[in-house]
């Protein structure tokens, strides 16, 4: 099933779409990789996820990427007398370590960890950010914050820190339970939830040993302010604008979702762009004309992958959202200015060989109006040093390796296609051609250009590009 566009979509699973028919349906409607969130899923559930996406990909020859999101560490409040409480605007409120109800002056926060970081002067949101306060007086059990936004707050509701950077692990008792559970059961993805610091992605790999891919959400300021500490260690971000949202200024996460989709673009690292795409459609079949100026702004800007939420877990239109993702995405990329403005933001390559040979790729396939990039790729890397190129040439990945695969399902522009390593070059020219054409890459007579890494099979070896011609039945070099 070969997609028409470049642009990856990633649908998350839940009530509305857990079962295998609709994942099946998901699927031929657009959606490349699956999304678990482990906040609402069992362990149990989520194996179940994995056999039925793992059928789909059987069943449609074509490598499909599992993400599971992790929950990452949850900051509440205590319980009130009555369940609730409201505080207005001005007044003084107590935030300590008494276990006792709150009231409307004063509850429990059991986070010993948020008193030994919390400075006056630094500010606390409660249930995403409706309630807003700022610390006057801090010690290790009692913080006293002046109300800037009032309302009525229930039994633990969520607090969020955006000026404190707290040392927590980011990854809670939970977590660490449900990565392993993830990895046995052969995820290719694993996103973190609201890292603060390089050392968090650090962590996550030390557990994963390239068991599966890293990816970055980035939903608090402290991240954005370590952006390019933490891009170095991930092998992808997520622009999770929700919690961004939250936590700094609305209108300053448009530029940070520019600055990431630029970072990663340098790096050649995947970024998606996340929630609230197209949230009308939970419950309506069509979206809002700005909910597609949204999505179709981020496909401009070049983001490898665009990602339902709750859209495709839990609203009412789960497959007609994907599928107008697919539209909208298609349309984006027909149009005349789209693969020119991403040339605009073309960045030179790193100073090393595979970086040379992808770009002097990229610019020999404009040059001769090729009709494919072939990659042959062990471990993913050549196929993404060639889609941070973004080339005007479809660009089909080849591996023998099928967790390669799934890797790359999230990457711009990669068709990738699972087949047994080549036994020396001249066998690598003639099934590049062969898959080409079979693919509905390239016709007879047409050139495609292959490059690989040389000895074949080693990981991060690009070196090689060479130009084929393509025959009816057998590939022949020109």
């Amino acid at each position: 099933m070969r997609r028409q566009r470049r642009t990856k979509v990633v649908a998350t699973l839940g009530p509305a779409s857990g079962d295998r028919t609709m994942i099946g349906r998901l699927f031929a409607a657009g959606a490349d990789v699956f999304r678990i969130n482990m906040s609402h899923t069992s362990h149990e559930r989520m194996r179940e996820l994995v056999a039925m996406i793992r059928s789909v990909e059987a069943e449609n020859n074509r490598p499909i990427g599992i993400l599971v999101d992790l929950q990452g560490p949850k900051l509440r409040l205590g319980a009130f007398k009555n369940d609730a409480a409201t505080i207005d605007k001005d007044q003084n409120f107590v935030f300590d370590t008494d276990q006792a109800p709150g009231d409307s002056t004063r509850v429990y926060l059991p986070h010993p960890e948020i008193f030994a970081a919390i400075k006056p002067g630094d500010t606390l949101l409660i249930d995403d950010g409706k309630l807003r306060l700022q610390a006057t007086e801090t010690g290790p059990q009692r913080i006293v914050a002046r109300v800037e936004v009032g309302g009525k707050v229930s039994n633990r509701k969520g607090v969020s820190l955006p000026d404190t950077v707290i040392p927590l692990a980011a990854l809670a008792p939970k977590d660490l339970a449900d990565l392993e559970a993830a990895l046995d059961a052969g995820i290719d993805w694993v996103a973190l939830s609201f890292i603060q610091r390089p050392e968090d992605i650090a962590e996550a790999k030390k557990i994963t040993r390239g068991r599966a891919a890293v990816m970055a959400k980035i939903e608090k300021p402290q991240a954005v302010a370590r952006l390019n500490d933490i891009l170095d260690l991930a092998d992808a971000l997520m622009v999770a604008r929700g919690d961004l949202g939250v936590e700094m200024p609305l209108e300053k996460v448009p530029g940070v979702q520019k600055d990431m989709t630029r970072a990663c673009r340098r790096a050649g690292k995947p970024v998606v762009v996340a929630t609230q795409m197209l949230e009308s459609m939970i419950a309506s079949p069509v979206p809002t004309r700005a909910e597609v100026s949204d999505v179709a702004t981020a496909i401009f800007d070049g983001a490898d992958a665009i990602m339902l939420s709750a859209e495709s877990a839990a609203g009412q239109y789960p497959v007609e959202a994907v599928a107008t993702m697919n539209r909208i995405a298609e349309q984006v990329e027909s149009d005349a200015i789209y693969l020119p403005s991403l040339h605009v933001l073309h960045t030179e390559p790193e100073s090393t060989g595979a970086d040379a040979i992808a770009a002097a790729t990229r610019q020999v396939a404009e040059t001769l109006d090729l009709a494919a990039i072939v990659c042959w790729t062990s471990s993913g890397s050549t196929g993404l040093r060639v889609s941070r190129e973004r080339p005007r040439s479809p660009i089909v990945a080849i591996s023998p390796i099928v967790a390669a695969g799934r890797k790359l399902s999230v990457a711009w522009g990669i068709h990738c296609v699972i087949a047994e390593d080549a036994h020396d070059q001249d066998d690598m020219v003639e099934r590049a051609c062969r898959l080409a054409f079979k693919e509905g890459f390239a016709k007879a007579g047409q050139r495609i250009i292959i490059v690989a890494g040389l000895p074949l099979g080693t990981p991060g070896a690009t070196n090689m590009m060479r130009i084929a011609f393509v025959g009816a039945e057998t590939g022949g070099e020109m």
